[in-house]
């Protein structure tokens, strides 16, 4: 802090103090609200974006359509036409210049918008069981939830909070999960709020080159928990709300197991520590100086990041620029893999045959009518509520709680969390993910399992 004036400090840590406190309460602090006469919890930047919603309306599915054919006509001329015009670097190469795979999913994201819009072609896509339920459904939410998100972002990731929170949290992070301490601010947006704005956290600290593949990959494949309103909705579907508080702690407990053993094995063990960018290693290892205690230091750091932190126009310039990057190329990937994996979920028996090897391993741990609750136990891939809605006619409260819970605890579902993933700046493949997604349920079952026997005997 030497380099620095005094008047200089004391802007900094104003500047720190006063827009991360702005971030923590737009991003992290729950706040009361009444939703169809009955009071719920939700996050102010969740509030903005239901506001948001409400207001546009009937308009909502237009700007959709838009949105995805603008970014299917850039990313084929970019990737094609003006492949070696573009500048290296800008908004247009880092969005819509891309290989031959993400070409053809946002050119599959139009031809899908546009048969749902205007119900062209084959039920099969445009359904409100497969195209229809993204369209309606997920993606207006995804459209008002962005853009709340990257526009404030930078409040939490570029005023200092992530600085102080580094040093201070990271004897509990790395050694628990394997993770830096500053990975605690897009863990706790996750599971406070939003999966998809952790993601988005993560997938912006990746690309700055403070988190490696690894860490990068761990935290967005295991920490992006659906929010709680979500919750309680498979939890009122599987007729589990008189017992919601048991029901979300089971979730809890197995999501903390499984991010502890996930990255210590394979797949994510295998993943490089590769980094996308080059950063000062002492941001990375978050190691205290002599001398120093953790929240002197991550103070000292976070009022360093506050003088040299953007100004007001810089901060929306660049929350402009997320805002094209989430809207232009994570909203197709989700409206392409999203109706793909419901179309399959929905008109082909594979989650039901590749459920069945799961039977004995159901009677095993006695779960009741393990047959139905098998069929359930993959399909939760391609979308999570699709298990809630499956199991519906079984007459056991022990198979709707694990059914309902293993549903949320999986995480990685491709017509949101998994579309996200898959479109954001993290280098990870679909397979990947499955596999991932595999892991994850065998180690999350017996943990659920157990829970819901000691609880309902």
């Amino acid at each position: 802090m030497n380099n620095y004036s005094k008047s200089e400090i004391i802007k900094g840590r104003i500047k720190f103090i006063t827009m991360s406190l702005l971030g923590i309460i737009l991003f992290l602090t729950p706040v009361p609200v009444v939703e169809d006469g009955e009071k719920q919890a939700t996050l102010p930047v969740a509030y903005l974006a239901n506001l948001l919603k409400n207001a546009i309306g009937d308009g909502m599915p237009i700007i959709i359509l838009t949105i995805v054919t603008v970014s299917g006509i850039l990313t084929l001329v970019c990737s094609t036409f003006l492949k070696h015009k573009i500048k290296p670097n800008s908004l247009m190469d880092s969005a819509f210049k891309v290989n031959w795979v993400w070409l053809i999913l946002r050119l599959l994201a139009v031809v899908f918008v546009w048969m749902v819009y205007f119900k062209l072609g084959t039920e099969v896509i445009y359904s409100e069981d497969t195209g229809g339920l993204v369209f309606s459904s997920l993606l207006p939410t995804l459209v008002t939830v962005f853009l709340f998100a990257a526009l404030f972002l930078p409040l939490l990731m570029e005023y200092g909070l992530l600085e102080l929170l580094g040093p201070i949290f990271r004897p509990i992070m790395r050694p628990l999960f394997t993770l830096p301490g500053r990975s605690t601010v897009d863990n706790l947006a996750s599971f406070i709020g939003d999966g998809t704005v952790g993601v988005l956290i993560t997938s912006k600290q990746y690309a700055g080159g403070f988190y490696s593949r690894r860490e990068a990959t761990v935290i967005a494949t295991t920490f992006s928990v659906v929010s709680l309103t979500f919750a309680i909705v498979v939890a009122d579907t599987v007729h589990m709300s008189n017992h919601f508080f048991y029901f979300y702690l089971t979730v809890i407990v197995s999501c903390i197991v499984c991010a502890v053993i996930l990255p210590r094995i394979w797949p994510l063990n295998k993943v490089p520590d590769e980094y996308a960018k080059d950063v000062p290693e002492e941001a990375r290892t978050e190691k205290l100086p002599e001398g120093k205690s953790a929240f002197r230091h991550g103070f000292d750091q976070a009022t360093e990041q506050g003088i040299k932190a953007p100004g007001i126009v810089d901060f929306f310039k660049s929350g402009f620029k997320t805002v094209v990057d989430m809207w232009f190329v994570i909203l197709p990937v989700v409206m392409s893999i999203g109706t793909i994996a419901t179309i399959i979920a929905n008109y082909t028996p594979i989650f039901t045959v590749i459920g069945k090897p799961f039977v004995p391993f159901l009677e095993l741990l006695q779960v009741p009518e393990a047959a139905r609750a098998s069929e359930t136990v993959l399909i939760g891939f391609a979308d999570m509520f699709l298990p809630s809605i499956l199991i519906d006619g079984v007459n056991n409260e022990i198979t709707y709680f694990i059914v309902g819970a293993l549903s949320i605890t999986q995480l990685i579902y491709l017509s949101e969390i998994g579309g996200v993933i898959l479109g954001s700046k993290i280098p990870v493949s679909i397979f990947r993910l499955f596999v991932i997604f595999l892991v994850r349920t065998i180690i999350a079952l017996p943990i659920i399992s157990l829970m819901a026997h000691l609880y309902f005997g």
